[in-house]
């Protein structure tokens, strides 16, 4: 009995000495790690100022958030570089706003044997343009398998569109192509600026960056230039004070090869301008709101309804052509050429010693 006693007392013991033990540990686990930050506050006379320098450099640094690291580092170049500081902004608030989404429409036309490389050519240039970008290809059905393989290998977001319509008149044929992209934006509301892209155009890269900040209708001046001919011709509008006033064309053949600046003022005394009123507008020479398509109210139109009689390219040239205070003028002042339309001829053309050979033959 009294051997069980003093067992059972050595258990209380034991139960009372690791409970104080655990106790202990519970709460110095609160207590701080190191003695500087308790006493940091208290003045200590007989601690030197290079002890408090070295045990400040030896003390653990809590770890930062990283995005707290960013705008301390941001901060401090602004505080160092306050000019740089409006651009930074600018830049930031530029990538977070969303770009306006570009429809590029390109009809091609059939037996065009200069389809495919241009094609390709008009490719390699919209995959340098900033997305969001769509590029909307129309051509007849028997031709589509021509180019659905190039189309897959330019990485650009397009759609092929189709048709199975005869024609024999070659610009009925072209208005019949444009209504066919026109209908499908419409039909599937894409909200964006339309561009009617020629294959054998070329373009500024700066210019795609100009059409995205149009709200309504947006024009610009264009050059055409022959290659059989030797010719090239200024066609667009004329701008007064960053305003569209007119229209106008200018046979630049005779005075000067540069076309990087060739646009006059309206108040200049300028030969060969023949100034054009209310003339059809080159298809390549403005852009326009998806949106004029599906809001009558806003645009007049008396129904949106899909309809695949409806004329919508002449609908959309006669509410470019109707005020002319609507249009953006890109660039501001019209001075600057963005866009050149090369003329190619689709025939093949023989010289008159090869043709005499022939006869021979």
């Amino acid at each position: 009995m009294s051997r069980s006693r003093k067992r059972i007392q050595l258990w209380k013991k034991a139960a009372i000495h690791f409970s104080l033990c655990f106790v202990m540990g519970f709460f110095s686990g609160f207590a701080p790690t190191s003695t500087a930050s308790i006493f940091s506050g208290q003045a200590n006379p007989y601690r030197s100022t290079k002890n408090l320098g070295i045990s400040a450099q030896l003390a653990p640094q809590p770890l930062q958030n990283p995005s707290e690291n960013n705008r301390s580092l941001m901060s401090s170049e602004v505080a160092e570089n306050p000019a740089n500081s409006s651009a930074t902004h600018r830049s930031t608030a530029d990538e977070l706003s969303p770009r306006n989404l570009l429809i590029v429409i390109t009809t091609s036309k059939p037996n065009d044997r200069f389809s495919g490389p241009f094609l390709r050519r008009l490719g390699n240039t919209l995959k340098l343009v900033s997305s969001p970008l769509l590029w909307i290809i129309v051509e007849a059905s028997n031709e589509a398998s021509n180019n659905a393989e190039l189309l897959r290998t330019t990485g650009i977001m397009y759609r092929h569109l189709t048709y199975k319509e005869n024609f024999t008149d070659a610009k009925a044929e072209a208005d019949h192509q444009r209504n066919v992209a026109l209908n499908h934006i419409e039909y599937h509301r894409l909200n964006g600026i339309v561009h009617f892209a020629e294959v054998s155009n070329t373009y500024n890269l700066e210019f795609f960056d100009e059409i995205r900040e149009i709200d309504t209708f947006g024009t610009w001046p264009m050059a055409m230039m022959s290659a059989n001919r030797r010719r090239v011709v200024v066609e667009g509008p004329m701008c007064r004070s960053s305003k569209v006033v007119g229209w106008q064309l200018k046979d630049l053949s005779n005075h000067t090869s540069d076309t990087s600046n060739p646009i006059p003022s309206p108040d200049a005394n300028n030969g060969g301008i023949a100034e054009r009123k209310h003339a059809r507008i080159n298809i390549s020479g403005f852009a326009f709101n998806s949106s004029i398509l599906w809001d009558p109210e806003r645009w007049g139109r008396p129904s949106s309804v899909l309809d695949t009689s409806q004329d919508s390219i002449k609908f959309v040239q006669e509410v470019v052509l109707e005020d002319e205070s609507k249009l953006k003028a890109i660039p501001s002042d019209c001075s600057k050429i963005m866009l050149w339309h090369l003329h190619i001829p689709r025939t093949l053309t023989t010289s008159p010693s090869s043709s005499q050979s022939k006869n021979r033959r």
